[in-house]
């Protein structure tokens, strides 16, 4: 059984399309409390709390449909896509609820069984703990979690925090989602998808860690809205120009050849047409890079804002201007 034919329409771990959520956001009230640090105006990875001078609460919630055949490596990419938003914000997590949506008599109770595993062996490498969680019958299944974690708030990482003349730094390749719709379309090999699929697992921990040493104060990961629209979120938020450097850009392996077969994925187009005329492709950027930047990725790295050298790939640069995101 392949978990991926329980998705009428397979692709990567899709959200709103960001004009939509922008729409929808806008309805809603804002929260005035002093000790809301970060919440959902500047389209940050997870909210912030303050309890004390030096302690705030960070949590987050996230959970998609299977885009592996493996369930194991499902529950150890969920786990490590809803814990990467705690890493994002300089973050620890600490306890995680899980959110399960299967259909008992979609597959055997090993699958199910399997995914939880997954997920319970990613988790405690992050050193937190499970409390519990809610499932519901659906024929499509879909898992997730709820994480809390703990930050110094004079320490966190906000996207508010990208000053001109920090560098760019970004800690795992790009293309997850161009690849697991290609695997679904036996247009990858073996090898390509194991390689999507250990950078999927990859926590974000140690480059939080590394982040946090070198003083960084800006961060996002970069999840469903593409390197584009995490980094946008970022100009926007922080009042300052992106430029990236297309050719410093990690990326996984067999993208070009992929994209050259057809693979395309519906929420790149989303992704385009929220960022509009604010992000801006140089001439010499090939049609195949401008999808890759766009594409939806699941469980991707962060990018570090810093003035520091990080040992990680150094794709661009915060300028002073309007936010724009220029792609060179």
């Amino acid at each position: 059984m392949r978990l991926t034919q329980l998705v009428p329409r397979m692709g990567c771990a899709s959200k709103l399309a960001p004009t939509q959520l922008t729409e929808i956001l806008g309805q809603l009230p804002r929260s005035s409390h002093p000790d809301v640090l970060v919440g959902f105006d500047t389209r940050d990875d997870a909210g912030v709390f303050r309890l004390t001078d030096d302690l705030a609460l960070v949590q987050t919630v996230d959970f998609f449909t299977p885009i592996v055949d493996d369930p194991y490596a499902y529950g150890q990419i969920v786990a490590a896509n809803s814990l990467s938003d705690v890493y994002a914000m300089g973050g620890r997590p600490l306890t995680v609820l899980n959110i399960a949506c299967f259909n008992p008599l979609g597959a055997p109770a090993d699958t199910w069984a399997k995914v939880l595993l997954g997920m319970h062996d990613k988790t405690a490498e992050a050193g937190a703990l499970i409390l519990g969680g809610h499932s519901i019958e659906d024929k499509e299944p879909k898992f997730g979690m709820a994480v809390t974690g703990v930050v110094d708030p004079a320490r966190m990482f906000a996207n508010t925090g990208a000053e001109p003349g920090d560098a760019i730094y970004l800690t795992k390749p790009l293309g997850t989602g161009i690849l697991t719709l290609a695997a679904h379309h036996e247009k990858c090999t073996p090898e390509e998808l194991q390689a999507g699929i250990e950078s999927m697992i990859t926590l974000n921990k140690d480059a939080a860690e590394r982040a946090l040493e070198a003083e960084v104060r800006c961060a996002t990961d970069v999840t469903g809205f593409g390197l584009t629209g995490h980094l946008y979120n970022v100009a926007r938020a922080s009042e300052v120009a992106i430029r990236i450097d297309s050719d410093a850009l990690p990326l996984l392996p067999g993208l070009k050849r992929m994209l050259g077969e057809d693979i395309s994925m519906g929420g790149a187009v989303k992704n385009r047409r929220y960022l509009g005329e604010d992000l801006r492709f140089e001439d010499q950027v090939p049609e195949w890079i401008r999808q890759v930047v766009l594409d939806p990725q699941t469980s991707g790295g962060l990018a570090l804002f810093s003035k520091q050298q990080l040992p990680y790939p150094r794709i661009g640069e915060v300028r002073k201007g309007e936010p724009t995101l220029t792609i060179g």
